[in-house]
């Protein structure tokens, strides 16, 4: 599958690049920025996915997060996908900023007409692996995954129905309980249909309370001044409630005075870094 470059900077020791493909599974170009660390140079490493929120792109994390010399630090490949397919040509797709474009929630679509496009499960957790394992120095053994808002709903779901698969997990200020909350129900009648019953794949409240699959130590953390933590899209206790019934480790961090910004994800994103290189450098 052949890539295209299309920026690379000098960070951190390591290059902070930018590339774009034909996608199969979304049919259109798309791109993704990948953090190579100096020690990539040498040795094959691990593999952090990062998926973003609503309306955001490969660029917000990359020059926002201030995750590039925590992830030199600790030899870690960093992976940032696009958060939807791109002119489509769908009616509608520009319509709505949580719908649409640059809110592709991690679903694969199953209604008309986004079904063609919409599928950015199946992008994040076998094409883009498969694209990443074949043009860079990752190790396919170890990956983990992480993000933010509808990302950090993302980066769950991908855990939680993957067992196995990521060595970890961490969000910020995720969307918990989609079938819950006004931006989940929208997204998910749009791109799934009516029948909510087949919503539930991609809740990660639901997944938890069904997980059977190895240990996870989940991190969470959360801006006590968050806007939408008080208007309930987000509803952590339902995801916290649900991993205490099955024992699954959960730390969650209210974090004070934060909100859903980036000034909050660069404030912890050292944090997350490390609880992510204890399990992928283990």
């Amino acid at each position: 599958m052949a890539l295209t470059q299309v920026s690379s900077n000098k960070c951190a020791g390591g290059y902070q690049k930018v590339f774009e493909h034909d996608s199969s599974e979304l049919q259109c170009k798309m791109k993704f920025a990948v953090y190579i660390p100096p020690k990539a140079e040498s040795d094959k490493c691990p593999v952090f996915y990062w998926l973003s929120g609503l309306t955001c792109t490969e660029q917000n994390f990359i020059t926002k997060a201030g995750a590039q010399q925590a992830a030199a630090d600790h030899g870690i490949i960093i992976v940032a996908p696009d958060t939807s397919p791109r002119g489509c040509g769908i009616e509608g797709e520009e319509e709505s900023w949580d719908f649409g474009t640059g809110a592709g929630f991690y679903v694969d679509a199953t209604q008309g007409p986004w079904s063609a496009n919409y599928r950015m499960y199946s992008y994040v957790t076998d094409e883009l692996p498969k694209l990443i394992n074949a043009n860079f120095p990752a190790d396919p053994d170890r990956m983990s995954i992480s993000g933010h808002s509808m990302g950090g709903h993302g980066a769950l779901v991908c855990t939680l129905r993957n067992p196995g698969k990521y060595k970890t997990v961490s969000a910020f200020a995720p969307i918990c309980n989609p079938i819950q909350c006004p931006w989940g129900q929208k997204a998910f009648s749009g791109y799934l249909g009516t029948d909510k019953s087949t919503w539930e794949a991609y809740d990660a409240t639901v997944l938890a309370a069904s997980y059977d699959g190895p240990q996870l130590d989940i991190l969470i953390d959360q801006g006590g001044d968050d806007q939408f933590l008080s208007s309930s899209q987000l509803l952590p206790d339902h995801l916290i409630a649900a991993c205490s019934a099955k024992k699954i480790p959960i730390v969650f961090r209210r974090q004070p005075g934060y909100d859903h910004s980036y000034f909050f994800i660069y404030s912890f994103m050292g944090d997350h870094i490390k609880h992510h290189a204890k399990y992928l450098n283990a």
